[in-house]
């Protein structure tokens, strides 16, 4: 998961650890940025076969405000069991568990 702001990471690991899935926080290495330049536009969407979560949480940087809090939590490798054909619901209980916890109810 990225998440630019330490209080939410908090959060959002409190919520994985006590709804039993496991994430762990990644670095948004700004280096990876040169991979979303383009020559004919003001970027571009992807950064190719390399990065790909981290060139996706760089990309949604660029639309939010510094003052909003945000997190990209890259679900593709873990929300498919191949074996079952089925989807798994990975990274559900945890943002379940997150919005409980932030709730004013």
């Amino acid at each position: 998961m990225y998440i630019p702001s330490d209080e939410l990471a908090k959060e959002v690991i409190a919520a994985s650890e006590k709804s039993g899935e496991k994430l762990w926080r990644m670095p948004l290495e700004e280096s990876y940025w040169e991979m979303m330049k383009s020559g004919v536009a003001d970027m571009v969407n992807t950064g190719g076969r390399g990065g790909g979560s981290i060139t996706a949480a760089l990309f949604l940087k660029q639309f939010v405000s510094e003052k909003v809090q945000w997190m990209h939590i890259d679900m593709a490798g873990p929300v498919w069991n191949e074996k079952k054909k089925s989807g798994t619901g990975f990274g559900v209980a945890t943002l379940v568990e997150w919005v409980q916890n932030n709730s004013s109810s």
